[in-house]
């Protein structure tokens, strides 16, 4: 088996816990702003000490409700400042956060409340409320973040003194459990990850002391967090924002992301490749639409050129001009929709495709990869400011050990790997081995340089009726980068051939309508217009080219509607659920082997 290992840099004591850092500014820096909230169209800046009594007064309120050491405690909330607020108030009084994707059934609702054994609730708004009530009619409260909940609860603490506070807060230490976080699943029922305090806080700190230290190394440093806070990536870079003193802000709403960057001016931001894929396609639309097509995929041409240039040792003469002309007339509008601050992301969740990774780069945004799994505190690997190997997701950040299984598999070793399933035993042997490795299910391979290479997913390798072995991954993250593209499954497990489910994004196809002179078409119609087949079809081609001629794609069909979270199709990190799609559309993929 190969490994590839990377030393602890920082030593986190077991003594410690998430709460330290807030409570420790608002008394040596206390008027240093930590966030910024949305009040309205103004982003109102909350200091260190506001921050800190604030969470102390919300813990106050738990602590006065009988919330006791170790309880576990709902969360169900968009991304917004409170959610942050919340998550370490419930720390401070020394229970377990359990975070619930706001987009979540009553039934999944209900497990996650019964099989975690939550005794308390925070809910956004009334429709949230509603569901915790109808999935959990017993849970001794459920504080609303709307309509003064937190208010509520920081009065019913007012006699509980700091003391008591302290006493129960300095009482967690590494070993305690910080949080279970449901694994969002594309198959059966969610698993709880038991994740500690030093699961958390040994990742936090090893990752920003250690790859991605330039980064928060810059003055006025700032990130708009957007992500869900339910989920696990999400959650590490809030804690690691809070461990670096970075200022955060919240969007709650996906929709409001493009403005929201223009009045925050974050310098660094996260995201899944969709996000990163949605901003490239818009602007390439938008520049279609302008009739500065040509111009612009010029420009992408030498932003890719110049990016891989000056991996490979410096770009030309030549290419610097060319660089130089595109920054005034293309880049530098693109870093502008960003707020005109921002020069790094990181990326993480799926592939982001060395197309878009070297594009951006040469943008003058660069994007680092990072992989890992919510078992493992989100990352495992992570690309290096000034050592971007693009195309890979990194190398380990410090303190963990990537090992590549005898058949593929990537096996995981170091502090930041989960305690185990909550509540299942079974799942938790099958997780970790006995040499304590733990078992992604990822399938990768490691350089000489110990850059991490993804390559698919062990269970999702499709097995066609000729015995060939197809990784459906990479040709689904190909296709998905074609602007008008938003979701891509590859099917052909025992089947002749290897086929393809595409559906159409809804948002670049009224662009695209406009352009083509299609406005009065319905998205059944666009399915079949000869120019979007042709379109998809060319998305496809790009994407047999990478793999041999029985891995390739042979016919394809254009779904109607989109596979989202609301249809139940896609889970909220964005993975497909393969067999729901494959029940649901089981007609439309028997038609392409007819």
């Amino acid at each position: 088996m190969r490994e590839y290992s990377v030393p602890v840099l920082v030593d986190v004591p077991l003594s410690a816990n998430c709460t330290d850092t807030v409570f420790q500014r608002g008394v040596d820096d206390p008027d240093a702003v930590v966030i910024r909230r949305k009040d309205g169209d103004a982003w109102v800046p909350v200091t260190a000490r506001e921050f800190r009594d604030q969470v102390a007064g919300v813990a106050k309120g738990l602590i006065a409700a009988g919330v006791e050491p170790g309880d576990r405690v709902a969360l169900m909330s968009r991304t917004r400042y409170e959610w942050t607020v919340v998550d370490y108030a419930i720390w401070a009084a020394g229970a377990v956060g359990v975070p619930i994707y706001e987009t979540s059934s009553v039934e999944q609702v209900k497990w996650i409340i019964s099989d975690s054994g939550a005794k308390s609730a925070f809910v956004e708004q009334e429709s949230h409320e509603k569901a915790v009530k109808e999935a959990a009619p017993d849970l001794a409260s459920i504080w609303r973040l709307e309509d003064g909940g937190l208010e509520e609860l920081i009065r019913l603490g007012a006699d509980v003194s700091n003391d008591t506070l302290a006493e129960r807060r300095s009482a967690r230490g590494g070993h305690d459990l910080a949080t279970i976080i449901y694994t969002s699943g594309t198959t059966g029922r969610p698993k709880g990850c038991v994740l500690s305090h030093d699961n958390l806080l040994f990742t936090a700190r090893n990752v920003a002391q250690g790859p991605l230290e330039l980064l928060f190394d810059v003055r006025d440093r700032a990130a708009l967090l957007f992500l869900p806070l339910a989920h696990s990536f999400a959650r590490i870079i809030q804690i690691v924002l809070i461990e670096t003193a970075t200022v955060i802000g919240h969007t709650p709403n996906m929709k409001n992301v493009a403005p929201d960057l223009q009045t925050f001016k974050p310098t660094f931001l996260l995201g899944v490749p969709r996000v990163f894929e949605k901003v490239y396609n818009a602007a390439e639309l938008k520049a279609t639409s302008e009739g500065k097509g040509k111009i612009f995929h010029t420009a992408v041409g030498v932003a890719i050129e110049w990016s891989k240039a000056e991996s490979s040792g410096g770009a030309s003469l030549g290419l610097r001009l060319k660089h130089a002309l595109f920054d005034k007339l293309v880049y530098g509008k693109l870093r502008a929709a960003t707020g005109g601050a921002l020069s790094a992301a990181v990326s993480g969740g799926s592939a982001l495709g060395e197309r878009l990774g070297h594009f951006f780069r040469g943008v003058g945004i660069e994007v680092f990869e990072g992989w890992g799994l919510t078992e493992t505190s989100a990352p495992s690997t992570v690309n290096i400011p000034g050592a971007n190997k693009v195309g890979t997701v990194g190398k380990p950040f410090p303190g963990v050990t990537i090992g590549i299984a005898d058949d593929g598999e990537i096996l995981v070793k170091g502090r930041h790997v989960f305690g185990g399933y909550w509540n299942n035993e079974r799942a938790t042997k099958e997780a970790i081995d006995p040499q304590g490795w733990f078992h992604t299910g990822d399938v990768g391979e490691l350089d000489k340089d110990g850059y991490l290479r993804i390559t698919g997913r062990k269970k999702e390798i499709l097995v066609t009726a000729a015995g060939k072995n197809v990784a459906p991954g990479p040709l689904e993250d190909s296709i998905r980068a074609h602007r008008l593209v938003s979701q891509v499954m590859v099917v052909g497990d025992d089947r002749p051939f290897v086929a393809a489910l595409v559906t159409l994004d809804h948002e670049a196809m009224e662009q695209w309508k406009e352009a083509n002179g299609r406005t009065g078409a319905t998205m059944a119609e666009l399915c079949t217009d000869p120019a979007v087949v042709a379109e998809v079809q060319q998305a496809v081609d790009n994407a047999n080219v990478s793999v041999s001629k029985a891995e390739q794609i042979k016919k394809f069909h254009i779904l109607d509607i989109d596979l989202s979270e609301e249809s139940g199709h896609v889970t909220p990190k964005q993975s497909i659920k393969r067999h729901v799609v494959a029940q649901d559309f089981a007609k439309q993929i028997d038609e392409l082997y007819g």
